[in-house]
C-alpha cells in the first residue's frame, strides 16, 4: 500500500502585479463592436419606416 505524504509544503503563486491592459483593449474593442452594430440595426429601423 502507498504511503502518503503529509507535511509537503504546496507552491502557490503569487501574482504581485496584475497586468490588465491587454483586458482593457479588449472590453473596449468588444464595447465598441457592439455599439457600432446596435446602431447600424437602429438607423436600418429607422430607414425602412
Amino acid at each position: 500500500m502507498a504511503k502518503t505524504k503529509l507535511n509537503v509544503p504546496v507552491k502557490v503563486k503569487k501574482n504581485e502585479e496584475t497586468n490588465l491592459s491587454g483586458t482593457l483593449i479588449s472590453v473596449l474593442t468588444l464595447g465598441a463592436f457592439i455599439l457600432i452594430v446596435w446602431a447600424s440595426v437602429y438607423f436600418l429601423f429607422l430607414d425602412r419606416l
